[in-house]
């Protein structure tokens, strides 16, 4: 009987230990550094329209590959394209982050036991870090999806999205769980593989971006929603004097 329990804990945690698991583990932090990196980069382009629309429709311009154009307008297929690629990254690194999620009632009880007894900073954002991947789970499909099926960007067609679309909703829960989870994971990806010892250094660091990249993203959001208030409908896309 013992023989036969004890054969069956060794298949039970066999995956967890198996050379497939490390190679889960090593796609997870690859597609999570990707889009860590990438929420960086969208958040500061976004901010662009803190600038003015002029600002922010080049931007657009350019990440559409408008210098590749003899008119000198982007191209929303790459929009498009890049949106269906980061959808797969975000599926792909879901699909591997599932594996260490507490999937019955009582593993959710005794995590949140260990936490209450033992006070671990690391175990903390962990569970943040689980907390808010559940949330994205239903979130950045939807927001990814809208800009395969509608990749139209500029002052003012974004500013009908956010405005008149109501997509407001969606991004004032979705930049809190976003910036959280892709900070923290950084952090974590930086921890496991040993680029930076200094952990206490390194929270603060993650915690302070993710101050930094709510206020910017805030600030943005409101841009759109005063700019597509003073729409009138229909929307007039932008267009530089």
């Amino acid at each position: 009987m013992n023989d036969k329990r004890s054969q069956q804990q060794a298949i039970h945690y066999a995956p967890l230990s198996s050379p497939w698991s490390a190679r889960a583990d090593t796609v997870q932090s690859a597609t999570g550094v990707l889009l860590g990196f990438f929420l960086l980069a969208h958040l500061h382009f976004e901010s662009s329209i803190l600038l003015g629309k002029e600002a922010f429709y080049r931007v657009a311009q350019f990440l559409e590959g408008g210098m590749f154009t003899s008119s000198g307008h982007g191209m929303p297929i790459l929009t498009q394209l890049f949106s269906a690629f980061i959808l797969f990254v975000v599926v792909l690194h879901a699909a591997m982050a599932l594996r260490r999620f507490p999937a019955q009632l009582g593993q959710w009880r005794a995590l949140r036991r260990n936490m209450q007894v033992i006070n671990h900073k690391d175990t903390n954002l962990w569970f943040w870090q689980m907390v808010t991947g559940f949330i994205l789970f239903f979130l950045a499909p939807v927001h990814i999806f809208t800009m395969i099926t509608n990749p139209e960007i500029g002052p003012h067609l974004s500013a009908e999205r956010v405005y008149h679309a109501n997509a407001w909703l969606l991004y004032a829960l979705l930049l809190p769980a976003v910036v959280v989870h892709a900070m923290f994971g950084l952090y974590r990806v930086a921890v496991k593989w040993g680029f930076i010892a200094n952990r206490n250094g390194l929270r603060k660091v993650a915690k302070v971006l993710i101050v930094y990249l709510l206020v910017i993203g805030l600030l943005s959001l409101s841009a759109y929603l005063i700019i597509g208030s003073e729409l009138p409908l229909p929307i007039t896309p932008y267009s530089p004097n």
